[in-house]
């Protein structure tokens, strides 16, 4: 902890009083405290916080507590100003900060003090007498205490509570910033994360002791520096492809026509996609897209609310616990909109109406399109890979260092092979015959028969067949020599690279004297390169000349599937770009946040490398109307995340540009690089730090909850989600299998299933949880439904692990509802202190999932 002299303490202010006398004498004050700190610079009283109401009840222990904004930290000279006041009108729904001019009140009585003061005081604890306006002494006081993360001793209970009868939850305590003592000692703190607020709480445990209870919401970057990168990655990806259909060279008019309509339709995207790069380049300084902006076309790539919570425990004679989870609107595609479905409808419809539409095109499968994809990014990492090894062996055999050129060959050879099993596959062979057709003057060959029976007849014809373009005929086989030549030619490298080594192994025998200068003279280290070189330049001649051939075949298989696509392919191609833009940033943002959280932790870091981590998504969306669309995206965009791996790195410097995640790659594999600093870095396994990809799972698990859910289930169709469970059940499954043959762990495989059965959110958290798992909770903006999921699983987590009091559940829960993160969060995103629900939803809703009185409402959201 910071010493009394730091210029800036991190203060939690606990508020009680003792003794009130209400303005009315035939009844017990509705008391509330206003805080105010004065401005050092302005000498002047700054409202900062004011309490809750706590009703009829003259010894109040106040639920809501206080601690100093950035804007005015706390230092030994800061005085603070307590006014107690007795609040007539007790139908106000929520306490303002200008409580005063909206509701009926009497003065009770102030006192100020110093932080100085306070913290000197025993046990950092003030009783502190209330005065009047006039500076006379009044009936009752006021206790100020000081709370400290991570020192939480053991207090008798009798010295910290007073009668409550009427209250409904424990202490809060508010923050806006971090402290220089929370930077220290959170290991979520990190590059990406920031505006962060937090929320402290006391909670009694069922044996009489009390627990500090820290919630912390953040705001991370990653929401649009991961859909700007990935808006990038989309341009040049498209531009490549324009410019490889370009590369073509001469088609029949048919296909040449085809192909200036895809690249007319890329050219679409491309400009599309500029547009929305620059204008969110114009955006500076925001971290995160609020709920009222969901449909906005500018933003439709950045997540919606997208924040990092974390809730820090911290018990008598206990070590410190802490629970991560990141909350984010579904990914979906809110501007195009959910009248068709989402993107798993439309995309089986999509491949049905292809096989019909495809008359004017070659129809290639989704598995003969990817496989095409594949062999182009396979080449495309091989070729230059293969040179640069030929360079190797070349410098090698220049130096005449026979273990460098045995390296070097190896690497080569395993290159090599995996290149030429690459395009051993049928579909290049075919797709070349295929292009073969699509050239200006092909002629079948039942063409060729008819053609030569016609001038037999007519010998006088063939001074006009002379200006159609000479067409050879296409030899199969072709293909087959060309491939098998770059084995051959791999086969006289190693033979030639034997040969050299078994007479450099012939002349370490002894040399007589007199015949040394000979043997010098005749085998200098340039006679290995020199012999080596003709046969290496062969080698690559042939990869190249394959790789030209291959290109250019698997370029025409994606032409067809371009020419099918127009012009529904291509919107749905946009549309899934969007809901994996908004799916990778949520998932970047969780990845960062465990990895920074599991750095300390031996155990986590091998599971990582060793298998994996699970990406636990939790979707509350209801299947029915909009939100059916909503899901069917979300399905998609969570799947497409199979595409991803991480890879962590060492970042240049401890700056904080050189400490944000990059992404590279193309649509159907994309590697998001964490950089770490440099001390950090060299704490992690071997594995991790030689650039080890670290492979993700993601699942996702629906249980919808409002009352469109309760129509679904009684009158319509819920198979959308109970599929999306079991489907994804399965994934969970396998991967816990993996995981248990090499990490050793506590949960028992055969809970799984009975867990996702019992459709209870808070278990399925519990199995993510046990397998160091990232945990993502989504409803349709993260804001309402989302709040009550994350408040519930908190109270659960405290309850099962930290033995919080049975009669303290529901005040915890309401507590954290009306005075919590979540509460602040709907404040950020719709400017009201509100959660969306009305009379219907909240009917529909178990009753643990019903918000405090007062803090519901219709709301322009």
């Amino acid at each position: 902890m910071l010493p009394v002299g730091s210029p800036f303490l991190p203060i939690f202010l606990c508020v009680a009083c003792n003794d009130l006398v209400a303005s009315g004498r035939d009844r017990k004050p509705n008391a509330l405290v206003q805080v105010a700190v004065i401005d050092p610079h302005k000498q002047h009283l700054v409202s900062h916080a004011c309490t809750e109401i706590v009703e009829a009840n003259k010894d109040p222990l106040f639920l809501t507590g206080v601690t100093f904004p950035s804007e005015y930290p706390a230092s030994p000279e800061t005085l603070v100003k307590l006014s107690v006041y007795d609040a007539k009108d007790k139908t106000q729904e929520s306490v303002s900060k200008h409580f005063l001019l909206c509701m009926c009140v009497s003065f009770l009585g102030s006192a100020t003090f110093s932080v100085g003061d306070l913290l000197r005081a025993k046990d950092e604890r003030l009783t502190l007498s209330l005065r009047s306006s006039d500076g006379v002494c009044t009936a009752g006081t006021v206790v100020v205490s000081r709370l400290k993360m991570g020192e939480m001793e053991e207090v008798d209970v009798d010295q910290i509570t007073t009668d409550i009868p009427s209250q409904k939850c424990p202490l809060v305590y508010e923050s806006a910033h971090h402290s220089c003592t929370d930077r220290e000692n959170n290991p979520l703190t990190g590059p990406v994360f920031k505006n962060p607020v937090c929320k402290v709480y006391r909670f009694q445990t069922v044996d009489s002791k009390w627990m500090l209870v820290r919630e912390q919401m953040e705001e991370c970057t990653l929401s649009f520096s991961i859909p700007k990168q990935l808006l990038a990655l989309y341009i040049q990806e498209d531009m490549s492809r324009v410019q490889d259909l370009k590369e073509l060279g001469d088609l029949s008019p048919h296909w040449d026509n085809l192909r200036k309509e895809v690249m007319t339709r890329y050219a679409g995207i491309i400009s599309s996609y500029q547009e929305t790069l620059a204008e969110m380049d114009k955006i500076n300084g925001c971290s995160f897209k609020p709920s009222c902006c969901k449909a906005q076309k500018s933003l439709e790539f950045i997540p919606i609310n997208l924040h990092t919570q974390r809730m820090r425990v911290t018990c008598p004679k206990k070590t410190d616990a802490f629970y991560d989870i990141v909350t984010v609107g579904a990914p979906a595609a809110h501007f195009q909109g959910f009248k068709g479905g989402g993107l798993q409808r439309l995309l089986s419809r999509y491949e049905a109406e292809k096989k019909s539409t495809a008359y004017q095109c070659i129809y290639y499968s989704p598995e003969h399109t990817a496989k095409a994809q594949e062999v182009l990014n396979i080449m495309s990492l091989l070729q230059p890979l293969i040179t640069r090894l030929v360079d190797q062996l070349l410098q090698a055999a220049h130096e005449h260092s026979s273990p460098g050129l045995r390296d070097a060959l190896k690497h080569l050879s395993d290159k090599t092979e995996q290149f030429v099993h690459t395009l051993k596959d049928e579909l290049v062979k075919s797709a070349l015959l295929a292009l073969h057709a699509a050239q200006p003057g092909y002629v079948s060959k039942n063409q060729k028969s008819t053609r030569a029976q016609s001038q037999h007849q007519e010998p006088l014809s063939l001074k006009h067949q002379d200006t159609i373009p000479h067409h050879k005929e296409y030899d199969e086989e072709e293909w087959d020599r060309l491939w098998a030549n770059v084995a051959k030619c791999l086969n006289c490298v190693i033979a030639m690279v034997d040969k050299l080594q078994e007479e450099d192994n012939t002349k370490q025998d002894p040399v007589p004297e007199h015949q040394l200068a000979d043997v010098i003279t005749s085998h200098n280290p340039g006679d290995w390169r020199e012999q080596l070189c003709p046969l290496v330049t062969r080698l690559k001649d042939c990869v190249m000349e394959v790789v030209e051939k291959a290109k250019r075949a698997m370029t025409f298989v994606l032409l067809q599937e371009a020419a099918c696509s127009i012009p529904q392919g291509f919107l749905l191609q946009q549309r899934r770009d969007i809901v994996f833009s908004q799916a990778l940033a949520a998932l970047a943002c969780g990845f960062v946040m465990r990895l920074y959280a599991g750095m300390q932790d031996k155990g986590f870091l091998r599971q990582l490398h060793l298998v994996g981590l699970v990406a636990q998504f939790e979707s509350l969306l209801s299947t029915y109307s909009e939100e059916f669309g909503m899901l069917e995206d979300m399905e998609v965009g969570i799947s497409d995340l199979q595409r991803v791996m991480f890879k962590i790195t060492e970042a240049k410097s401890d700056d904080l540009s050189d400490l944000q995640p990059l992404v590279c790659g193309r649509r159907d594999h994309f590697t998001v690089e964490v950089p770490l600093p440099k001390l950090v870095f060299h704490t992690l396994p071997e594995e991790i730090k030689e650039g080890k990809l670290l492979r993700v799972f993601p699942v996702l698990f629906n249980v919808g909850i409002n009352e469109q859910q309760t129509i679904a289930e009684r009158f319509g169709d819920i198979s959308l989600q109970e599929r999306i469970n079991q489907k994804n059940f399965e994934t969970l499954e396998a991967y816990y299998k993996s995981l248990s043959e090499k990490v050793p762990l506590e949960c028992k495989c055969t809970t799984l299933k009975s867990f996702l059965l019992k459709k209870h959110l808070h278990l399925w958290s519990h199995i993510c949880r046990r397998l160091n798992g990232i945990r993502f909770t989504s409803c349709k903006s993260a804001k309402d439904r989302t709040s009550m999921s994350v408040t519930l699983e908190q109270c659960a987590l405290l309850r099962d692990e930290h033995q919080l009091s049975k009669d303290f559940f529901v005040r915890a829960l309401d507590c954290m509802r009306r005075e919590g993160c979540r509460i602040e969060n709907v404040q950020k995103n719709i400017k009201c202190r509100k959660y969306a629900f009305n009379m219907l939803q909240l009917m529909a809703f178990p009753k643990c999932y019903r918000p405090p009185e007062g803090t519901y409402g219709k709301v322009d959201s």
